[in-house]
């Protein structure tokens, strides 16, 4: 019988350390699409708990063979606690730390639920909200972005301006991407996208609710340039919102096709050349 004792003291070769004759660096190597459950801040009830999607890359080195894979799982088992925009950003620095990287990259996308609050009848129902964080680093300065898609109503002004009865409207998907100088909620970026829409989605509705929120639409319309325009005055007065951009893609309800608009805007380039 092989000597157990023998065979696990035996050094192991480290392959993915040996090195390589080919002379060409590999900008992002790591794992993708791994899921793991995570605690995220909620500013109603504290935290929820959901399920996220991870994409973890670091930069490798023409003389590297390989990355260790395994440790990027190791870096995911030790943040299982509440996450927040700066612990985000640490678990980024440990990553590159751990693996000798120069750079690095992390998405986490995840389902955001807020417990919404029928108009007229006061029944409540879950909508669900599809939120990324997107954290880059380069020689030791992180960035971090939230990303969130937003469902909402618009209606056309010109159906309403041209038609006798009615107008036409359709659910839109308004998504904002931000770089962040200081702590703000999910729920902030959701209340200030709906805000500015035709009108906020809910999950559930009765007779009442259905009533109020066609003809709320049907008051406030918004093509698609007045959606991403009148949310990108808002994101300019937001002072802990440094970076952006602003998209908007309405479902038409007429067409075979969608109507786009993108705004995008740095302050911080802004301020340098003022």
């Amino acid at each position: 019988m092989a000597d157990k004792s023998s065979a696990t003291s035996a050094p192991i070769a480290d392959v993915q350390s040996s090195r390589d004759k080919r002379q060409i660096a590999i900008n992002k190597v790591g794992i993708k699409d791994i899921r793991h459950p995570m605690r995220i801040k909620d500013r109603s009830s504290g935290e929820q708990h959901t399920i996220a999607n991870f994409n973890m890359y670091v930069n490798l080195p023409h003389h590297f063979k390989g990355t260790h894979m395994s440790r990027f799982v190791e870096i995911l088992n030790s943040h299982e606690e509440e996450l927040t925009v700066a612990s985000f950003k640490d678990m980024l620095t440990e990553m590159t730390e751990r693996l000798e990287a120069e750079s690095g990259h992390i998405e986490m996308n995840f389902p955001f639920f807020i417990n919404k609050t029928a108009p007229i009848s006061g029944v409540k129902s879950l909508l669900d909200y599809d939120v990324t964080l997107i954290g880059e680093i380069h020689n030791g300065k992180p960035s971090i972005d939230i990303k969130v898609v937003v469902p909402v109503t618009s209606l056309c002004p010109c159906s309403k301006k041209i038609s006798e009865r009615g107008a036409h409207n359709q659910r839109s998907h308004v998504t904002i991407q931000a770089r962040t100088n200081g702590f703000i909620w999910i729920e902030e970026i959701i209340d200030l996208v709906e805000e500015q829409a035709s009108c906020e989605l809910y999950g559930l509705l009765k007779r009442p609710d259905e009533k109020y929120v066609t003809e709320r639409a049907y008051d406030n319309p918004k093509f698609v340039e007045d959606m991403v325009r009148d949310i990108a005055v808002q994101l300019n007065n937001e002072a802990r919102i440094s970076a952006y951009t602003v998209e908007s893609e309405n479902f038409e309800s007429i067409h075979n096709h969608s109507a786009y608009a993108l705004i995008e805007r740095d302050k911080s380039l802004d301020l340098a050349d003022s």
